[in-house]
């Protein structure tokens, strides 16, 4: 990733227009957009002008046609310089859909909310943020060591499973404390939850950094690509983020509460408060301000996963905004695209999850034994354990899940044993319960 171009000055582009020049890119009536697209000057002088403009003309029309749509925030570069946000047509439409998909209620075949699939669902959403939010910042694990690791309840044995952990027991713990303000001493526990036994320096773990050596480089050339402000200004720039983040509908400027979670989110990543850890501070701080604000769906799904696609352009959305005057517009339309796209997935997720559960109570349908009889933690474990066979699972792994007493979940896996539905084994003194490759045969002949 490379800094992008800087935009010509427009104070200097004014003083050099030739004469009729303003009236000439007024009468085109530029706008703050590009055919609906909100272009960085890095993009537009690769795009043709309009006809008796030059590139930087034209720029000069669409830097006036923002300037009715910037507001200034309570929130400050390193040079003091307020950070300025928009809300053009594209955001309107994401912020529209965001509220009708996190905050309603999710239109598809199955509910999440229903007690026989919110626990996995919401698992699964827990496992894969806590995952990819790891291997965005270098955690090696691969996925399915991870997920089992999770699944299983087992400790992590090395730093990067450690650090999949720690984002798993975060965003558990942030649902805890959702409805609480944040504080500087809160935002200092969510980096101790995510950073605890992962960093060179165990005494960085839950504290703010305590130097200027921290910077954002290029690793193809080493050229510096962003510059955080001092640690001496760190304590009173938490402060004003914990004012910025608890503040509601009377916060002026209006900043929807979409919007707040993100800039949050742009905030930790651009003050790197921390020695390491900052960027999974930031997204789970992102998540608390959606819960908070009464984004329910925001539990079920994993952005993470949608950066992780492209994290070349998550770091182009910081640039852009740095590089513009401090025009986090750029940010939030990335990150508004990034929650649509996380919202997409877990739709198809639930879609196929619908399907398999079709299948599933059809093959319960067939067996005199099975049909009714089993709880819907059971059929939840069955349908993992017809995706995946030969995998294990343990009492206490299945406790935590459900959130049910230990002689609850031991009965669950005791019962499906005894149905020849998992096989029962035992390492050391704990029992294992393994999928049988045969599982959809054993079901469907049980009891005929």
């Amino acid at each position: 990733m490379k800094l992008p171009h800087p935009p010509p000055n427009t104070s200097e582009l004014l003083a050099t227009l030739p004469p009729g020049m303003v009236s000439r890119i007024l009468e085109l009536q530029s706008g703050p957009l590009v055919k609906d697209a909100y272009l960085h000057w890095d993009e537009l002088r690769h795009r043709d002008p309009p006809e008796g403009l030059d590139h930087e003309q034209w720029w000069l029309g669409i830097k006036w046609g923002r300037q009715g749509l910037l507001q200034s925030l309570p929130l400050r570069d390193k040079t003091g310089h307020a950070f300025v946000f928009g809300v053009p047509e594209p955001v309107q439409i994401d912020l529209h859909h965001i509220d009708q998909d996190a905050a309603g209620k999710i239109r598809s075949a199955t509910q999440p909310t229903t007690p026989a699939h919110r626990d996995d669902y919401l698992l699964r959403s827990l496992i894969e943020e806590a995952i990819t939010s790891s291997q965005l910042e270098g955690a090696s694990t691969t996925r399915k060591v991870a997920a089992t690791m999770l699944r299983e309840g087992r400790p992590p044995r090395d730093r990067s499973e450690r650090m999949i952990f720690n984002n798993f027991r975060t965003m558990r713990a942030i649902q805890g404390f959702k409805d609480e303000p944040l504080s500087p001493t809160r935002l200092l526990e969510i980096h101790r939850l995510v950073t605890e036994n992962t960093l060179d320096d165990p005494q960085d773990v839950g504290r703010l950094r305590q130097s200027d050596d921290i910077r954002v480089v290029n690793t193809e050339d080493g050229t510096t690509l962003h510059q955080p402000p001092s640690h001496r200004e760190l304590p009173d720039r938490l402060k004003r983020l914990c004012v910025f983040a608890n503040a509601g509908e009377g916060q002026r400027p209006f900043v929807h509460p979409v919007l707040r979670a993100i800039l949050l989110h742009f905030m930790i990543g651009y003050d790197h408060p921390f020695a390491d850890g900052n960027g999974r501070t930031a997204r789970a701080v992102f998540y608390w301000s959606m819960l908070r604000s009464g984004y329910w769906l925001t539990e079920f799904i994993s952005i993470s996963h949608i950066l992780r696609r492209a994290p070349a352009q998550y770091g182009r959305a910081y640039l852009f905004t740095e590089s513009d005057g401090g025009d986090t517009t750029y940010f939030l339309i990335h990150q508004l695209a990034t929650i649509r796209k996380a919202i997409a997935s877990l739709h198809d997720y639930l879609a196929r999850k619908a399907k398999e559960q079709r299948s599933l109570e059809r093959l319960l349908s067939e067996s005199p034994i099975l049909k009714g009889n089993l709880n819907h933690r059971q059929k939840a474990l069955l349908t993992h354990a017809l995706k995946h066979p030969g995998g294990s699972y343990r009492v206490d792994g299945h406790q935590r899940i459900h959130a049910v007493v230990y002689q609850t979940a031991r009965a669950d896996l005791l019962e499906l044993a005894n149905l020849g539905l998992l096989e029962k084994t035992k390492e050391g003194r704990a029992f294992v319960f393994q999928a049988p490759d045969d599982l959809t045969q054993r079901m469907t002949g049980l009891g005929t």
